[in-house]
């Protein structure tokens, strides 16, 4: 029960670094991660670790083309200037 609230606690304070995550979903996270955890096998923890890593590489490609495809091809209109 203790091991409980303290995840909730955790996962509360750990919800401000991550966005789209509020307090309250954080702290559901933090009880429902480590009930999760001690229920797979380690192959099973080896397969979530592999799977959340190829995710966050997918990510962070999507965010670097959408970047490359905003940057400016290199002409710019020219400036208007008042007389």
């Amino acid at each position: 029960m203790i091991g409980k609230i303290i995840g909730a606690i955790a996962g509360s304070h750990a919800s401000k670094h991550v966005q789209g995550l509020n307090g309250s979903g954080g702290a559901l996270l933090g009880v429902a991660v480590p009930t999760l955890l001690r229920r797979l096998s380690p192959l099973s923890l080896i397969a979530v670790a592999a799977g959340g890593y190829a995710y966050k590489k997918y990510a962070d490609r999507r965010e670097a083309d959408k970047l490359e495809r905003a940057r400016p091809s290199g002409f710019a209109e020219p400036t208007r200037t008042q007389a």
